[in-house]
């Protein structure tokens, strides 16, 4: 049965597919079958970016091996949602038209539900991104917008301009949030219901499940990997007790957090994937018991 919310803006799966150095390491015939398998199961939401900017300058296939597997899959595009990425880097050297045309081209659709304005080294031009965003809204290429790792007072802005100007305000922040990373998803921007929470980089790059990961990973802000890692053993001892697996505990702990409108996760395996399934009835049945088990390791509050 899918699994529908609103949070984000629009209806979509509480559960949604990561592609940044997932797709491209995988065999193209499992990725296919991996597609097909998560949209079946109800799992529709996949997040693709082109990665060619900035730190992202990476010349990854991703979003080339994704179109292609969606297509061969037989997947209709009214059977998926997707959700895109603008980067700020070369912003507005590069602006949000082309930057979609690029992505859209590669991936072979013409549009996006939503799309996630990438993070930042400097506080940006806020009022131009809104404006910029809110035509590209207005052209039909894509619903809804959400912000990637903002700073507070970033976000304050894009919220109050465009409510000023009557423009499409940020629905969601796409943010690191975990049983470790806490700190911006339980901050009081999300109490109030104005924004919601996309959980990503859920597992750390695999390292909060106790896995030593040789490919590319997400950044470190405040340096507390290291204790990100000591922290897996009691992850995986808090899993044993319900009978899960430490996958299953981080996500249902991310699910069970009322700002928290959707869970992105990656996987390299339909085996990874169908285990991590199991964190819906997890979260629905012991919610609350696992975020009180597993909060005495929250590392950046």
């Amino acid at each position: 049965m899918r699994q529908q919310q609103n949070g984000l803006g629009f209806a979509t799966s509480v559960l949604g597919l990561g592609s940044w150095n997932t797709w491209d390491r995988m065999e193209f015939a499992d990725v296919v079958r991996l597609l097909r398998r998560a949209v079946d199961a109800g799992v529709t939401l996949f997040d693709v970016a082109h990665y060619n900017m900035g730190p992202h300058a990476e010349r990854s296939r991703t979003d080339l091996i994704f179109g292609e597997a969606i297509r061969a899959a037989g997947i209709a595009r009214e059977e998926y949602e997707l959700c895109g990425k603008l980067w700020l880097w070369d912003y507005p050297k590069t602006g949000f038209a082309e930057q979609l045309a690029t992505s859209f081209d590669r991936i072979g659709v013409e549009r996006a539900e939503a799309v996630v304005v990438g993070d930042y080294f400097e506080r940006p031009d806020v009022p131009r991104i809104v404006t910029e965003v809110a035509e590209q809204i207005r052209l039909g290429r894509f619903d809804v917008w959400g912000v990637n790792n903002w700073d507070a007072e970033a976000l304050d802005l894009a919220l109050e301009f465009a409510g000023r100007e009557g423009m499409p305000a940020p629905r969601f922040a796409q943010l690191k949030y975990s049983v470790a990373r806490r700190s911006m998803a339980e901050s009081p921007h999300f109490e109030t219901g104005k924004l919601a929470v996309q959980a990503s980089d859920i597992f750390e790059g695999g390292v909060l499940l106790g896995r030593q990961p040789t490919r590319k990973i997400g950044a470190d802000p405040n340096g507390i990997r290291e204790a990100i890692k000591a922290a897996a053993t009691d992850v995986a001892a808090v899993a044993a007790e319900f009978g899960v697996s430490p996958a299953q505990s981080a996500i249902a702990f991310c699910l069970a957090c009322e700002p928290v409108a959707n869970v992105l996760f990656g996987v390299s395996s339909a085996k990874q994937f169908d285990d991590n399934l199991g964190a819906l009835r997890l979260a629905t049945e012991h919610g609350p018991d696992i975020r009180a088990a597993l909060d005495h390791l929250c590392l950046d509050r």
